[in-house]
């Protein structure tokens, strides 16, 4: 015997969250029957973000339910009892191992069957391991991978063994550099290794990334780029060295490890349409089976911003946004909700830094602001616009503010024109803002103050988490893979 279902999700991550606080929204509480979250993880979705920030600091460490889904978007704290509540059953801890898209079932590892009428995949992503690159290390105990609050956890309890020891960070992504900070936090001394030429390597200029690798060498990390472990010494269970392409040996008391992630899609192989890693979807998050939406790191959708270009992101913002557009359109067939149009989004918060990025990083760079200058300043300010075929096709910035950021993610999403690259070099920020004052800072603020706006989302976690919002916990840092180097 197996349960039936009109509307299941799969997976358990950021997307599960705001799809059903949407459904909620839009039908109001469910009935038996109607609404089940199916997840491997043991808890109600959170907020992954916070993995990487709160949960490693040394002190004022945020634990769950602080930062359960939606708290990272200003909104409603989703309890395991906010779902019993609102008549949405979750079954945690619990793995799918088969789907059938024709017969519109799942079977659990426990061999339960679960029909559903639609089905919404936001099964994420899975981070890869030192075996797929050939260097043994299954049987390590001090070696970490960050991608769930297991990993989490246990990434806590090695550095409280190792404390004035020495880490070795293999890659140099969002992970890398994410744990790298919290290790120096946590006063343990930090060696990033990676095959790039420089850090951030998907969406950092050279010069951008000088700038944070000069930083993060001022706080005691050491880089060592463009070479790879090849393989580590092992003893009594423990990593103890990791030995280099090139020869060399660096000690190790533990190993942390960010070298990309691949997409679950596994179960949906031969019966969807894939597409760059990812489950071909429309502009409604429909896939090639009209009864299925992805949503979140597994989705492969068309941005108008790029001319209707499927891309893929691996981001919160992403989970967040197409999971409720994919409720919005399951729940009105019709095309109502029209299709989605998403601003690619990245951010970050790590010591005393803050950054954002909007857009694409595709065409020319042009840089402003003095990071010679800004190395030395404890508010650093500078950025780059990428300039493809006249306009503006994205922004960076750091250490803005809030207005600020507004009117870059502004002028990327209407392609502002830039008939002048040296002035655009000169005015940087200001040729942005002086647009701003004749009517697109209001745009800005109506499109982007909404209840997805980070600012106002991360000061809500930080209330909700309360002692680390003042030291670490800030929005995650993420390229376009948000686990590769």
């Amino acid at each position: 015997m197996g349960r039936v279902f009109k509307y299941v999700i799969l997976g358990g991550g950021v997307a599960a969250g705001y799809a059903a606080l949407e459904f909620v929204r839009r039908r109001g509480d469910t009935t038996a029957g109607e609404l089940c979250i199916i997840s491997e993880e043991a808890v109600a979705p959170y907020e992954r973000p916070a993995l990487s920030k709160g949960y490693l600091l040394p002190e004022g460490r945020a634990r769950l339910p602080a930062f359960h889904t939606c708290v990272g978007a200003n909104d409603q704290l989703l309890t395991e009892d906010w779902y019993k509540e609102h008549g949405i059953e979750l079954m945690l801890g619990t793995k799918v191992v088969s789907a059938d898209v024709r017969r519109k079932t799942l079977l659990t590892s426990s061999g339960e069957v679960i029909s559903y009428t639609t089905l919404i995949v936001a099964t994420g992503a899975r981070v890869l391991k030192l075996e797929e690159y050939g260097v043994d290390s299954s049987d390590a105990e001090n070696i970490c991978y960050l991608r769930n609050i297991v990993d989490a956890d246990k990434l806590v309890r090695v550095m409280r063994s190792c404390p004035g020891g020495n880490a070795i960070v293999i890659g140099g992504g969002y992970i890398g550099m994410e744990c790298a900070a919290a290790l120096v936090a946590n006063k343990i001394k930090v060696t990033i290794v990676f095959t790039g030429k420089h850090c951030m390597g998907r969406l950092f200029t050279p010069k951008i990334a000088e700038f944070y690798e000069n930083y993060y060498t001022s706080k005691g990390v050491t880089f060592i780029k463009e070479t790879a472990v090849s393989s580590l010494e092992i003893s009594a269970g423990k990593v103890t060295t990791a030995i280099l392409r090139d020869g060399r040996r660096l000690p190790a008391d533990m190993v942390v490890v960010g070298i990309g992630a691949r997409t679950n899609t596994a179960l949906f192989e031969g019966q969807l349409a894939m597409d760059k890693g990812g489950i071909k979807v429309n502009g409604q998050m429909q896939a090639s089976d009209a009864s299925v939406y992805a949503v979140g790191d597994v989705a492969v959708f068309p941005v108008k911003l790029l001319g209707g270009e499927a891309r893929r992101f691996e981001h919160v913002d992403c989970a967040r946004k197409t999971a409720r557009h994919a409720v919005a359109a399951a729940l009105d067939p019709s095309g109502v909700a029209g299709d989605i149009d998403y601003l690619p989004f990245f951010y970050s918060r790590v010591f005393a830094l803050s950054w954002r990025f909007y857009g694409d990083n595709a065409g020319e760079a042009v840089h402003f602001g003095n990071m010679d200058s800004a190395a030395a300043s404890s508010s650093p300010k500078f950025g780059a616009f990428w300039v493809n075929k006249g306009r503006a096709a994205g922004a960076f910035l750091e250490g803005g503010s809030p207005e600020e950021y507004e009117a870059i993610a502004h002028a990327v999403r209407r392609g502002a024109a830039v008939p002048d690259v040296a002035q655009l070099a000169r005015e940087g920020i200001a040729f942005v803002l002086r647009d701003g004052k004749s009517g697109a800072a209001l745009a800005a603020k109506t499109s982007l103050r909404t209840r997805d706006a980070p600012q106002s989302a991360w000061r809500r976690m930080a209330v909700a988490i309360a002692a680390f919002a003042k030291r670490l916990l800030r929005p995650s840092c993420l390229v376009k893979r948000a686990d590769s180097e």
